[in-house]
């Protein structure tokens, strides 16, 4: 039988368009937890081929492929050079469908609700009316009190906004690097050349540096990148496991640039 695999979540990288199909990254996170015994799962990333056909009928475009949440449905592929699948996996996709979004279901619920609620409302109404008018008199001895709680209340609303304040600055603090980093750049900043580009590093050795950014919250080695023009010039294994736990700011040492005797 065909390996089936179904994805679920937003295009992580922009859509490349190619002669007869398309293709985008996604990312998927396994369950949080793992029956005991076994290791947990982690991340892996895929890339989506997808027929020009189908996708045109979804009616995605560049912009809102990375803000709608799709569903995929298809089979993994290894044969796809990685110019082309950036992602560990591939997937040939063989139905592609968008999902609505929650906030749709939101705005609707309420509408069905106020037009259920205005059709009874007259006879409320009425009786409301009616019954405001014999407690008029009761509820304005009840209001004072009232004021008292909103007064107490204030001084507290006042309060969390500033332990927030005081609690940001700390975990900045507690944040580590790596031996040897000069600098902490965005990830977004960094040029890859395309001779790294070609190249897919060992999968386990990229393994155990994923698995100790999760124990340790940040990278083993610094990256090294020419200054100025922030070219990545070693460290690829460590820039694709930053890209694969979506980190925004990596370490980095810098290599200068030669200067005329």
């Amino acid at each position: 039988m065909p390996h089936k695999m179904t994805l679920t979540g937003s295009a992580t990288g922009p859509l490349r368009e190619y002669d007869r199909y398309v293709a985008f990254d996604m990312r998927e996170k396994g369950s949080p937890s793992a029956p005991k015994g076994l290791k947990k799962s982690t991340f892996i990333s895929y890339t989506v081929f997808v027929a020009k056909k189908a996708f045109n009928k979804t009616g995605l475009t560049k912009k809102s492929i990375m803000h709608e949440k799709i569903l995929i449905q298809g089979e993994p592929t290894l044969d796809i050079p990685i110019d082309e699948c950036p992602g560990e996996i591939g997937i040939i996709c063989f139905q592609i469908t968008v999902l609505p979004n929650k906030n749709d279901k939101e705005t609707n619920e309420p509408k069905n609700k106020k037009e259920a609620n205005q059709e009874g409302s007259a006879p409320s109404e009425v009786q409301k009316n009616s019954e405001y008018n014999k407690q008029e008199e009761k509820q304005d001895p009840v209001s004072q009190p009232v004021a008292k709680e909103a007064k107490n209340v204030q001084p507290e609303v006042k309060e969390t906004p500033i332990q927030e304040k005081k609690a940001a600055p700390k975990q900045k603090q507690l944040a580590t690097q790596p031996k040897g980093t000069q600098d902490v750049v965005s990830f977004d900043e960094i040029i890859v050349p395309e001779a790294f580009l070609k190249t897919r590093p060992n999968p386990e050795k990229t393994q155990k540096v994923i698995d100790f950014v999760k124990r340790t919250g940040y990278l083993d080695e610094p990256l090294t990148i020419e200054k100025g023009s922030k070219v990545l010039k070693d460290g690829y294994r460590r820039y694709i496991v930053a890209k694969t736990v979506k980190m925004d700011k990596v370490p980095v040492i810098y290599e200068y640039q030669k200067q005329e005797g």
